[in-house]
């Protein structure tokens, strides 16, 4: 292919033709092979929390880079959009707890379940309160926030991504699948369901967490295997293992739900299981 084929994106080729002596140039023009028909609206809403959960949305780099020039318009974000109040949007992502103490918050975060299809709380503030569950006020600031509650507790979530703050490539999977839930063909929309399901149980589940929903559900059931990705997830090092099993200390834990929502054993979700090539396919396709 010469460089007119790859400046203007057309096959161009050449027949001689003896007997006018002349060149005859024949161009075949090429259609955009688009892979989706239209983009979802989504955005990031900023609650109280330290940021780290935007950071680690940031750091999917090419794969958000993907997203927004594929699949999703990005029409709200206190730090990267221009908008000052909430949109209509597909996708609201949810970054932090709710200050009650502040009505703004607690009118944003309601106009966000208003206008949003599918609110995701991302991060353990969001999901579970955090470290936000200890905060006493008296900032100097704002001595009068000192009140903090999950966002589960004003509105309906539908979707939870646990984590202080949760992996990158988590935040992206749900994007893609939520695109997919919306837009996709049906064969598309049910892997994306069987994708999400567990996030959305851990929604039902409840606002709170800690190491104890793994000792319950886990360990006292004879469940765990030692493999220490409870340890590995603790942002904190709350947990130790001794002798090959977690050893949680309570007065360490920050309520953030990463030690259950990473364990293997915790919930057990048959229909990712079967579909796990189908559904890494489908996220591989389209990024």
């Amino acid at each position: 292919m010469g460089l007119l084929s790859r400046i203007f994106g057309k096959d161009v080729s050449r027949e001689q033709q003896p007997s006018a002596g002349v060149v005859k140039t024949t161009e075949v023009t090429k259609k955009e092979d688009k892979p989706v028909a239209d983009k979802i609206t989504a955005g990031h809403v900023h609650m109280s929390g330290c940021t780290g959960c935007l950071v680690a949305v940031a750091d999917n780099y090419g794969g958000l880079l993907t997203l927004l020039d594929k699949y999703v318009d990005y029409v709200y974000d206190l730090t990267l959009a221009d908008v000052r109040h909430i949109p209509k949007m597909d996708v609201a992502l949810v970054e932090g707890s709710v200050c009650i103490n502040d009505k703004l918050s607690v009118e944003e975060i309601k106009q966000t379940r208003e206008k949003s299809a599918i609110v995701v709380a991302v991060g353990g503030c969001a999901c579970y309160g955090n470290i936000t569950r200890f905060a006493r006020g008296g900032q100097q600031n704002q001595p009068k926030h000192e009140a903090f509650l999950p966002i589960g507790d004003l509105i309906n979530v539908d979707v939870y991504i646990p984590g202080c703050a949760p992996t990158p490539q988590l935040i992206r999977n749900v994007c893609v699948m939520a695109y997919l839930l919306l837009k996709g063909t049906k064969e598309q929309k049910e892997l994306a369901g069987a994708y999400l399901k567990p996030l959305m149980n851990l929604a039902k589940r409840g606002t709170t967490a800690c190491f104890c929903d793994l000792m319950t559900d886990v360990i006292n059931q004879g469940l765990c295997i030692g493999c220490g990705t409870c340890a590995a997830a603790c942002p904190v090092r709350a947990i130790t293992h001794e002798y090959g099993r977690p050893q949680g200390q309570r007065d360490l834990c920050v309520k953030c739900g990463a030690c259950y929502t990473q364990c293997p054993r915790s919930f057990l979700n048959m229909d990712v299981i079967k579909n796990f090539e189908s559904i890494q396919e489908l996220i591989k396709g389209a990024l």
